[in-house]
């Protein structure tokens, strides 16, 4: 049904003003129906999370991806014209980065904060990690005794020459994994084993964490470091794969996580909706779907991991908080280089 207000000489203040008010209550709630998410995740990935949302609630999800930095040019060209109500990406660096740009707004949500540890959230709310990625040590099953292994910082002894392969140091999750080795051993001494690991690696840098598994496979190199759920991916196409994981650093800090994680635009036309939504993805219905189609670990602690991943067994994770990442992204980036790390 189309309404035509006609103006009137007659009409009543008070009535004009109920009917105004009537009108701004239908178009809040044409909105309220639908949320805008720009997203750096694959949208097979996350696809079916939203579909499994609006069946849920009726909610539809207006879906855009496209690579983080395109996205965040985006949300800084569009500003307060901008349709987009969530943010969802990978990595806290570029969560803490969309931030440091002023292009999200702190949440209030009991709910959050219930499901998803202090470590893996901003710490004034902007954003909330959604699932976990754990980044630790490979192996060949054939030539290294595990019980040899024991934290990143080792691999940069001279036992390993020769025998370690690295992904390059321009992707973000290494990145993020030196910034917080810095936030705890300090500048000096993350330089020192970053500069070892250069002088033990067997082959150059991989352009991802899938190359580095298959040179491990092959025997090409011993050990090398990976996100988990590579690795799940590699063993769930092939169970017979010689690589096994080691979790790092379980004597002392843990293991290395980041997250994946999203906030609500700081221009958000549908701010509560954008919420509810983010709250929706911490539960456990949404993080269930969450490890399941991806092999990630399920940031709310309720959950359990996907069988694949949970003969690993549990770990020790490092409970630094993961905006370290970020806010020391641009000083680890600049230790790799000068560490020979490309």
């Amino acid at each position: 049904m189309k309404i035509v207000l006609r103006p009137r000489k007659t009409l009543l203040p008070n009535f004009a003003t109920a009917l105004a008010s009537a009108l701004m209550l239908v178009t809040a709630g044409v909105n309220a129906d639908t949320v805008t998410v720009y997203s750096a995740r694959n949208e097979q990935l996350i696809k079916p999370l939203f579909d499994a949302y609006t069946k849920e609630t009726g909610t539809q999800i207006q879906l855009l991806t496209d690579k983080e930095g395109p996205l965040l040019e985006r949300l800084k060209a569009e500003g307060a014209k901008s349709p987009a109500d969530v943010l969802i990406t990978v990595d806290a660096g570029n969560l803490w980065h969309a931030g440091r740009l002023g292009l999200l707004r702190p949440i209030k949500s009991p709910v959050l904060n219930a499901n998803i540890p202090a470590n893996l959230r901003d710490p004034k709310g902007e954003w909330y990690g959604l699932s976990v990625r754990a980044r630790t040590i490979i192996y060949n099953k054939k030539f290294v005794n595990p019980s040899k292994l024991s934290t990143y910082e080792a691999l940069a002894e001279p036992e390993w020459k020769g025998k370690l392969c690295l992904r390059t140091s321009k992707k973000v999750y290494n990145q993020s994994l030196v910034a917080t080795m810095m936030a705890t051993l300090g500048e000096q001494k993350t330089e020192e084993v970053v500069r070892g690991w250069i002088a033990n690696l067997a082959t150059d840098v991989f352009a991802d964490d899938n190359g580095v598994i298959k040179a491990v496979a092959a025997g090409q190199c011993e050990v090398g470091i990976v996100n988990t759920y590579y690795l799940a991916r590699a063993l769930d196409k092939d169970p017979n794969l010689p690589v096994g994981l080691f979790w790092a650093n379980q004597k002392e800090r843990g293991v290395h996580v980041n997250v994946s994680g999203a906030g609500v635009t700081k221009n958000a036309p549908n701010a509560a909706g954008a919420q509810k939504l983010i709250e929706w993805l911490s539960s456990e219905t949404a993080q269930s779907i969450y490890t399941n189609e991806d092999f990630e670990y399920p940031a709310n602690p309720k959950v359990k991991p996907d069988s694949i991943i949970r003969h690993w067994g549990p770990y020790k994770m490092d409970l630094i908080n993961v905006s370290k990442a970020g806010e020391l992204q641009a000083a680890a980036t600049k230790l790799m280089d000068r560490a020979g790390y490309r």
